[in-house]
Parts: structure tokens; sequence; C-alpha cells
């Protein structure tokens, strides 16, 4: 006796991560948001739900499928794809979580807006001052120029932006070291031509000064810039030679170079428009 013939299911969509048919209906939401609107592009859309999902802490595989609607193989094969390229990582449990690749490219975003914002900032700077001024970043165990504004004649310190610096000496790096957790605090005192004691005076007064710890005969002084989580990621900095700065270059320009550090903060937390006030009007 012959079976009745089988018709073959219609295949799911979601099975496959190049289609480019919505995953699950708009009404659901990740993280107590609503979805975005798709972009018709299946497997980008698939994708960013699973970063949304993971936004809300670490899923397991079950968990993703649940959250996202995705079909299990979809989800498993995005999720293993995410992972490669590091936008995905795994925790010691096996869960998925958000991976280093995504605080990088964030990390990369507020750099480019940084040194774009830095630039006014920067010359406006120099020009109230009459020296030198910069924008340093941390990098492993230096410190790099940014951005910069050289005093255009006279005796000047001059710093190319693309400079790598010691961590180990001037008002830049003590700030930049100032408010590291205690390991990072220990590891970076050891060979600095700055103390603890130092430090401690950079964390109260919210600035640093330096009389040619990084080349004789130069002073400078510096003030941290703080991401919008309230890290400390940059140092903006004056310097030139200890005849125009005096042994107290601090008691000069102090407030004017923490007026730039909080302009270039407020610049990152808020909008990067917003500020048009001179420096020395506040």
């Amino acid at each position: 006796m012959s079976r009745p013939a089988r018709h073959p299911r219609p295949a799911d969509p979601s099975a496959d991560p190049s289609t480019d048919t919505a995953a699950r209906p708009a009404s659901r939401s990740v993280s107590g948001r609503p979805l975005r609107s798709p972009s018709g592009i299946g497997v980008v859309d698939k994708s960013v739900m699973i970063l949304d999902a993971l936004e809300g802490g670490p899923a397991t595989l079950a968990q993703l499928v649940e959250i996202t609607g995705l079909a299990r193989p979809t989800a498993h094969r995005l999720a293993g794809a995410l992972v490669h390229h590091r936008f995905v990582s795994r925790d010691v449990r096996g869960r998925y979580v958000i991976g280093s690749r995504l605080a990088e490219l964030a990390s990369a975003a507020v750099d480019d807006r940084l040194v774009s914002a830095a630039g006014p900032i920067l010359l406006q700077l120099r020009d109230f001052t009459g020296e030198s001024s910069q924008l340093y970043r941390r990098q492993g165990q230096s410190r790099i120029c940014v951005a910069s504004a050289e005093r255009p004649i006279g005796l000047r310190d001059s710093i190319p932006v693309g400079t790598q610096l010691s961590m180990k000496a001037g008002s830049a790096a003590q700030v930049l070291l100032a408010w590291e957790d205690h390991q990072r605090l220990v590891e970076g005192l050891q060979g600095a031509r700055f103390t603890p004691t130092v430090l401690a005076g950079v964390r109260r007064r919210g600035w640093g000064e330096s009389l040619g710890e990084r080349e004789a005969g130069v002073a400078s002084v510096s003030a941290p810039v703080r991401g919008p989580s309230g890290r400390v990621i940059a140092a903006v900095s004056i310097s030139g030679p200890i005849e125009r700065l005096t042994r107290q270059p601090g008691r000069l320009h102090a407030e004017v170079v923490v007026q730039a550090s909080h302009q270039l903060t407020e610049m990152l937390r808020k909008n990067p428009e917003a500020m048009e006030q001179g420096l020395g009007d506040a």
C-alpha cells in the first residue's frame, strides 16, 4: 500500500540570515524599548536584534531565541558571527555578552568628537594665555598629543600632533594618572618624577602643574577632560618656558585651563555645538 505524498513545509525565512524578511513583529520590545524600524536588510536587522537583546545583560542562546523571536539556528549562526568579529563575547558561564569591539568603536567616536571640539578651545586657550596649548590622551604607558595650538612667535614649547610622551613626567601625565584605580596608580608611580603627594594635590585642586619634569626649563599646567561616564579621558595643557610661566604656573593659568577642560567635558556630555562662550568670559 503506497503512502500518501507529503507536501514540504514552507521554508522558515528566519532560518536564513540572508533573508530580508523581519523576524519578529514590531510590537515586541528589547530591554523595555520598542523595536527600531527594520532597515529591510534582514541579516543586519537580526544582528542588531541580538545586540539589542544583550544590552539588557548576558543571555544564553535559548534566551536570545526567546527575546528576539529568531529561529534557534539563525540566532546561533548570527551570534557566532558576532563573536568572531568581537561585537559579542562569551562570559565564564558561556553566556553571550556585549563584546569589546563595540567599546572600541564607541571610544573612537568619542575621540573624533573630542579632537574636533578641541580645536577652537585650544586656540582660545593659546590666545588667552600666550602659551602653546595641547590635548593629550593616554595610550598604554605613553600619552599622545592629539590636538595642539602652538604659540606663533617667540620662544615656545613645540609639541606636534602625534607626539608620544612619557606618562612618568609632566602635568598632563599627572592628570591622566591621578584618578586611576589604586593598582594603576601604584604601577604609574614606579619611576615617575612626581609623587603620590603630588597626585593627591592634583585630585584636590582639579589641576596639575610641573616645572622641568618633562624637559628642563619647561613649565606646564593641565586639567582633566571627562567623558560622558565621568571618567578622565584626556588632559588639556598649556606649556612654555619657566621664565614666562614662572615657578608657580598654576597660580597664573590654572583657572583658564580648568575652564577649557570643563568646556570640553560639557561638549562631550551634552551638545557639541552648545559651548560658544569664550574663555575668560565665565
